[in-house]
């Protein structure tokens, strides 16, 4: 969940490096750092504690130069943010490391380190790292020497970048279930954790396999493999893309993304004129034969499966099973024969899925699919099927827009299978006017964003809130109070409003927003008996409704009308009404709403 970027080039490269930390700084912003070694052999180096600002006041400072270096910007998981912490670890001013992953067995090579005179001076897990190597270099092994001599030592998962003052023009990297790419250019190479980080310098990328080991200069690369074999990985060219990254007129990120929602949708609905094509060449003779659907996914994906499980049963009439891919890794599971396994991930290096489409046996498995926004990416590449959603980069923390092209991604998923098992006309007719209508349909949801912010400031003050939605409307109340929780820190649960008097109307009280999720559909009289035992009970009822659902505005409830929409496009339209009402409660609130706390944007380590 950290972010590596690492240079050799024939000129100075500090900018480069700061340049791929600001890219990559959704990746971890508890502290940033770089180190440089220059022509002469001398390695400097800066460490902040915070932001990538901060390094860069430093830098303005006290300029370093150099043309290798590598750099980093820490999300924390072994030893508090602070400075001591910080990548990268500098060891008796030769070696220097950067590191994403989690070296398990660190502290017994920390206490081997112990006994052999070497003291550790921070608490973090890849300082071992930085020591083992330090040791093997000074013992007379060349760096890449000296790292393939540490690797077979190291338990875990790990991108590693490393330079040595003594090899001024060379940089080393090596991974290990942990996403590192090399960047192609003239006269000089680069390593990132992503391609995000080296789109200002290059556009071609070199994917690592897990095992490689890479040795960079300014003049060439080559890759070894797991066994110490010289491999080629075929270059990937990418095409040029305008620059993401700008705020434009918006006043964060996530704001911005998610008033993009209707183009993004648009460009995801796309691509389902290649029929079954769209998921791969294979596809098209997969899909007859898939007896049931297995989805693996963790957090706002896990979300967007449990809406696929109801389209694809009640559609395509296929048994669907959804699981939090971080606890179905380490359970024994039954699968069931001829299983499509969909893995879902924004950017295709969730550690947990990666690891949980490892797991599920394969013997009973037809084909992997992976949903994802990330084209090339490790899960990409793991699957014989691809649905690439077109979400663009994602930079806000929060997902929004990589949520509900998700979501149009596995409803034409739906159509696609309903067509082999369960033909109808009219339900075709039904679910390509709902994919051309939810563009449009958000739109309508974006022009309220002024009575949103309205309802918003209800919930500045409060601590805890309750999110309500029946059917398929559940899990869109869970990732509408996981969107709350995440950017504003206000404690927020989602459960099926029939659940209401089997607990959660313990809590419900003038201090406890109680928000449901109410469009006209079956469930609308059941939903509206739910809510009146809310009000009875002296709650404070939000109530997101269909214009059509006869819902009023009164003393204790306040209804935003959503206008009216097929009920397929549904979930769509109502999740980006909820996104609106968190982003403008964190405003309010004064949080960091595209970097909140504790929080990174892609889950690369378990």
């Amino acid at each position: 969940m950290c972010g590596i970027v690492a240079v050799t080039a024939q000129r100075d490269c500090s900018e480069i490096l700061l340049e791929g930390l600001r890219r990559l700084e959704y990746r971890g912003y508890d502290s940033a750092g770089f180190a440089l070694v220059d022509r002469q052999g001398k390695l400097s180096s800066h460490k902040c504690l915070g932001r990538v600002a901060a390094l860069e006041d430093a830098q303005h400072t006290s300029p370093i130069q150099g043309g290798t270096g590598i750099a980093h910007t820490r999300w924390a998981t072994h030893g508090e943010p602070s400075v001591i912490n910080a990548h990268p670890h500098v060891i008796n001013e030769r070696i220097a490391v950067v590191h994403n992953g989690i070296i398990e067995n660190h502290a017994e090579l920390r206490e081997q380190l112990a006994q052999s005179g070497r003291a550790c001076i921070s608490q973090t897990d890849t300082e071992v790292v930085a020591q083992l190597i330090e040791l093997a270099v000074t013992a007379g092994a060349p760096l890449l020497d000296a790292v393939h001599q540490v690797l077979p030592r190291l338990q875990g998962a790990y991108a590693l970048a490393i330079v040595d003052r003594q090899a001024p023009d060379t940089v080393v990297v090596a991974r290990q279930g942990s996403p590192l790419v090399l960047g192609i250019g003239i006269g000089e190479h680069f390593a990132g954790s992503d391609t995000l980080a080296l789109r200002s310098v290059t556009d071609t990328f070199i994917y690592l396999e897990d095992g490689d080991t890479a040795e960079l200069s300014a003049a060439s690369y080559r890759i070894l493999d797991a066994s110490g074999a010289a491999v080629e990985r075929v270059p990937t060219r990418l095409a040029l893309q305008a620059d993401d990254e700008g705020l434009g007129d918006h006043e964060h990120y996530m704001l911005k993304e998610i008033f993009e929602q209707p183009d993004r949708l648009r460009d995801t609905i796309g691509q389902s004129a290649a029929g079954d094509d769209a998921f791969g060449a294979m596809a098209p003779a997969i899909f007859p034969n898939v007896a049931a659907v297995q989805i693996l996914a963790c957090g706002t994906s896990y979300h967007a499966g449990l809406v696929a499980k109801h389209w694809i049963e009640s559609l395509a009439g296929l048994p669907c099973q959804v699981e939090v891919a971080s606890e179905f890794r380490y359970r024994d599971s039954v699968t069931l024969p001829n299983t499509l396994v969909v893995g879902i991930s924004q950017s295709g290096e969730t550690a947990d899925t990666l690891a949980a489409l490892e797991h599920i046996d394969g013997a009973r498995v037809l084909a992997r699919l992976a949903i994802c926004n990330v084209d090339h990416s490790a899960m990409v590449r793991a699957c014989e099927l691809v649905y690439l959603t077109q979400a663009g980069a994602e930079i806000g923390v929060a997902s929004t827009k990589a949520f509900t092209t998700q979501l149009a991604a596995f409803l034409y998923l739906t159509l696609c299978l309903a067509r082999h098992h369960s033909p109808n006309d009219k339900l075709e007719s039904d679910i390509k006017a709902a994919l051309e209508e939810m563009p449009a349909a958000v739109e309508a949801v974006l022009a309220r964003d002024t009575e949103i912010k309205a309802l918003s400031h209800h919930f500045t003050n409060k601590h805890h809130a309750l999110f309500l939605g029946r059917g398929i409307y559940h899990p869109i109340a869970m990732e509408g109070a996981l969107k709350l929780k995440e950017i504003s820190y206000i404690h927020a649960e989602a459960y099926p409003a029939g659940e209401l008097k089997h607990g959660p109307l313990a809590l419900v009280d003038e201090d406890m927003p109680v928000v449901a999720v109410a469009p006209d559909d079956k469930l609308m009289e059941k939903l509206r008996s739910n809510l009146e035992e809310v009000r009875a009970r002296g709650g404070q009822l939000f109530v997101f409704a269909s214009e059509n659902a006869g819902y009023q505005s009164g003393e204790g409830c306040e209804v935003l009308e959503i206008p009216s929409c097929s009920p397929l496009a549904g979930p769509v339209v109502y999740t980006v009404a909820l996104q609106i009402l968190s982003y403008h409660v964190a405003v309010a609130r004064g949080t960091d709403v595209d970097k909140p706390r504790n929080l990174a944007k892609s889950v690369t380590v378990e």
